[in-house]
This record gives C-alpha cells, sequence and structure tokens, in this order.
C-alpha cells in the first residue's frame, strides 16, 4: 500500500486546492469502504472550510471550520482525481471511475471550483470524521510513535526503544508504536544504506549504529518524497504525475541482482520476515 512518502505526495498535491476551500456538492456513493462512512457524513462535511491538510503517519488529516477533522486512509488502491483526471499511470491499474468512485464532492476556492472524487477499487481505505480536540486520542492515533521525520525521532529514541529486545530490526523498525508511518519498503532501503542486516536483534544494535540508522531513515525518506513517492502498482499522486524513487531502490525488488555498494560482490537476496519480503545484500549488511 502507499507508504509515508506516497501519502505525503498526495498531502502535497491536495493542499493548495483544498486549504482554505469550501466544500460542497458532497456526494456518497456507498455505505462503507473497510468500514462504514461516519454517519451522515455528506451533511457533516457540506459546507465546511478545509483549515489545513496534515499528514500522520500514513493518515490524512484536515481540520475543518466545523471542528471536527476528517480523516483518511488511502488503503492499497485509494486516490483522489481532480476535475476528472486519472491521478498516474499504475502497473496495475485500478478503475478510478463508475462503481469504484465511492465519493464526489467540489472545493471553491478563490471563486474556482474543484470537482475531487475518491475512488477505491479494493475497499482497504477508510474515513472519519473525529472532534478535532479528540484526534491524538483516538484509537487510529493514541498508540503511535514519533514522525520519521519529526525532531523526535533519533538514534537516542532507538535506543530507548529497542533496549533489551530479541525481535530483528526489521520488524521493530515496522512497529507504529516505535516509528510511526514507516513501510516495508523504506525501511528495507534505510538498513541498506545504514549497511544493517534485518536479521541483527534489534536490542543488540549499538548506539552509533542507531544513530547512523535514524539519519539514514531521514534521508531516505526525504528522497522519495522529493521524487515523488514510489509508483508501485496502484500508487499516484495528486498532481496527475508518478513518483520515480522506485528507479533509484538500492535493494527492493532486485534479488538475484548484484549488489550496488562500491566494491561489494555481493548479491541481493530476499528473505520473509513476519509474512513481509525483506531485500537484502548479506555481503555489505552485518549484524
Amino acid at each position: 500500500m502507499p507508504e509515508l512518502p506516497e501519502v505525503e505526495t498526495v498531502r502535497r498535491g491536495l493542499e493548495p486546492v483544498l486549504t482554505g476551500a469550501r466544500l460542497t456538492r458532497v456526494r456518497q456513493n456507498r455505505p462503507d469502504l473497510r468500514f462504514p462512512f461516519p454517519d451522515r457524513f455528506p451533511q457533516r462535511l457540506d459546507g465546511a472550510t478545509v483549515q489545513r491538510i496534515d499528514r500522520r503517519a500514513k493518515y490524512l488529516l484536515m481540520p475543518l471550520s466545523t471542528g471536527e477533522t476528517w480523516v483518511i486512509h488511502l488503503g492499497m488502491t485509494g486516490r483522489f482525481t481532480l476535475d476528472g483526471r486519472q491521478l498516474g499511470e499504475f502497473e496495475e491499474p485500478a478503475p478510478i471511475a463508475g462503481k469504484h468512485e465511492h465519493l464526489s464532492l467540489c472545493a471553491v476556492k478563490g471563486g474556482a471550483t474543484t470537482r475531487l472524487g475518491f475512488a477505491d477499487a479494493r475497499r482497504f481505505g477508510f474515513m472519519g470524521l473525529i472532534p478535532t480536540p479528540e484526534v491524538e486520542a483516538h484509537p487510529w492515533f493514541a498508540g503511535l510513535g514519533p514522525e520519521p521525520l519529526g525532531n523526535a525521532f533519533s538514534g537516542a529514541h532507538l535506543v530507548e526503544a529497542f533496549a533489551g529486545k530479541k525481535q530483528n530490526i526489521k520488524v521493530g523498525l515496522l512497529d507504529q508504536r516505535i516509528v510511526a508511518g514507516l513501510g516495508n519498503i523504506y525501511v528495507c532501503e534505510a538498513l541498506y544504506r545504514a549497511r544493517i542486516s534485518p536479521l541483527v536483534e534489534a536490542g543488540k544494535v549499538s548506539k552509533r549504529r542507531l544513530e547512523t540508522l535514524a539519519a539514514v531513515v531521514r534521508d531516505v525518506l526525504d528522497d522519495a518524497i522529493a521524487a515523488g513517492g514510489s509508483t508501485l502498482r496502484d500508487f499516484a499522486n495528486a498532481d496527475g504525475g508518478q513518483g520515480y524513487f522506485q528507479h533509484h531502490f538500492d535493494v527492493y525488488g532486485r534479488e538475484g541482482q548484484p549488489c550496488p555498494g562500491e566494491g561489494c560482490k555481493g548479491v541481493v537476496r530476499r528473505t520473509v520476515q513476519a509474512g513481509r519480503s525483506t531485500f537484502w545484500c548479506p555481503s555489505c549488511q552485518k549484524p
């Protein structure tokens, strides 16, 4: 599913259209996605002004003038369209119109009106309306760790979070209670850049290496966001373009290919951890 850089790319694409816009003509075309839509969802959105667009982990959050926050999780195939434009090309196309467009509305801003649609062919996404003062305490957010691009994420945080943990560091980094929003792709890339084996016990990694890892996580995410996110399967950004960071993956999806590390003669291997594919180089990623 879309990971943090992809969701951040969508946020930045929607921001100029929706921030300060008044929502009108809201139409809900089915009762549910992964979960039911909130009660009276169209009526609660209609006439509201979007104050800003935030992101927490892999969620989009839009505080509204009504005192509620519109929360969106894209799931696997959720995407927004602007004025009916298909937002990107896909390795495995998913319909964005007809029965797969489950929500539509108009955003009025500065005399201009933009039609937005939300389509989700597989319906693994979901939406909510939460009283804004209660967002942080809501079950979707209460247990989340720090944002990997925020000031609270650091090597010191990882040292504390991993102390005594016997689980491997790959699974530890995917734990949303330790760091919010990291997904499988970028954990693989970060561990490779930090030259840390994904198999090593998290509690056995030194403070120095965890400090390096925290910095590398930021770099990997920044690179992906700058490139517009990764165009994998059903993801597309909000301005109709694609992200191209997938062309710069060092190890993800490169099983059997030579390690790109300078001077390394290793071969990228795929290992399954907690049901997810891990791509890594055993020659240069050390315990």
